[in-house]
């Protein structure tokens, strides 16, 4: 076998994998299924010695396909019930980022994770956003990608529970269309947004800017009426197959051990953050009378897309208002984040930072 044929039939194996993985995953249901199984397979070769790397004009143009993605996710209604609900919402938010950065600062505090990636693993923000953010603002992706991921799983199927346990609803999502009729000058025009704006985050430096530039200019152009955008399933698939495989490549063995001792320390602060966001939604229940199930999806800390599922496969929970707390929530911390990431890991999490480099 010649050299040249070894990185095609890696690239192949991989595939295969991945797509096994995946099916597993949609069996079961589980959330981000398109994601997880890519960067489990990718983990499964790097462990393994494979020296595969996902090219990076490839990467930013997936990047730009997510903050494609996550503006499709603000139409206008959304930003309506945010003003309409602003009190409450700004509650909701204050709260569960005030409890996840408080777990975050602990984690770092005793050592569990270095202290900015303690803080972004602990975020509760879009999953894959605030992976991507975390690596623009020098945190290790790949620890961050661990704990928001293994956070996904946890939350959606916790929410899962708590809405077959209040209703009749199954939250099983529709079949999907992998391949359905385009709308031709939408999908042009969206292509070319992520296009610009990848490149153009790329040349101005903005941290996580192919993700975010797109997004901006995607919900701007969207909620003006300017843009319509067109994201087909199999466009979004190959996204999420280059983003799990741009960091599951990156894992080494030796952060796969360093995870798997730190895990049991990272569920229990999963559970704790789970556990604080119910009183916050009882205090919802409470103090404002908002039904119960939507108070609880709505401060669910993470899984949005599962989260939405949820909320839209039952008739008892204000979609409007559980989808604008979690936008809400998402912006708070975009723009936030790397402030408070600075502040916590450099002013209280300096002893964690020293054990960590100590232990390397």
């Amino acid at each position: 076998m010649s050299a040249r044929l070894k990185p095609a039939i890696a690239w192949a194996a991989l595939a295969a994998l991945s797509i096994a993985l995946i099916a597993a995953l949609e069996h079961f249901r589980l959330p981000a299924a398109l994601l997880l199984g890519a960067m489990a397979a990718a983990v499964v070769f790097s462990a393994a010695g494979a020296v595969l790397r996902v090219p990076q004009s490839l990467f930013f143009a997936a990047q730009g396909v997510i903050g494609c993605m996550i503006a499709r996710a603000f139409p206008t209604p959304v930003f309506a019930e945010m003003g309409h609900s602003w009190p409450v919402l700004a509650f909701g938010v204050v709260s569960v980022v005030t409890a996840s950065t408080v777990l975050g600062w602990l984690l770092a505090r005793w050592q569990v994770l270095p202290g900015s990636t303690a803080i972004w693993g602990s975020a509760p923000g879009a999953a894959t956003a605030m992976v991507l953010m975390a690596e623009a603002y020098g945190a290790d992706v790949r620890l961050v990608a661990f704990m928001q991921y293994l956070r996904v799983v946890i939350v959606a199927v916790v929410a899962t529970l708590v809405a077959r346990l209040w209703t009749s609803a199954s939250g099983t999502p529709p079949a999907i269309d992998w391949f359905p009729a385009p709308a031709w000058p939408s999908l042009v025009a969206t292509i070319a947004v992520i296009g610009v704006g990848a490149i153009a985050g790329r040349l101005f430096r903005i941290p996580a800017g192919p993700m975010l530039v797109p997004m901006v200019a995607g919900a701007v152009l969207q909620d003006t009426g300017q843009l319509t955008i067109e994201l087909p399933p199999w466009l979004l698939a190959l996204a999420y197959l280059m983003v799990g495989w741009g960091i599951g490549l990156r894992f080494t063995r030796a952060i796969l051990v360093y995870a798997a001792k730190a895990l049991p320390r990272l569920v229990l602060s999963i559970v704790c953050l789970v556990a604080l966001c119910g009183g916050f939604a009882a205090l919802l229940v409470a103090v404002v009378g908002v039904d119960p199930l939507t108070a609880y999806l709505a401060t669910s800390p993470g899984g949005a897309d599962s989260v939405a599922i949820i909320s839209a496969s039952s008739n008892k929970v204000n979609v409007a208002f559980v989808m604008a707390m979690q936008t809400a929530r998402f912006l708070f911390v975009l723009l936030a984040g790397p402030w408070i990431a600075r502040l916590v890991a450099g002013r209280m999490a300096k002893p964690a930072e020293a054990g960590w480099s100590a232990r390397r």
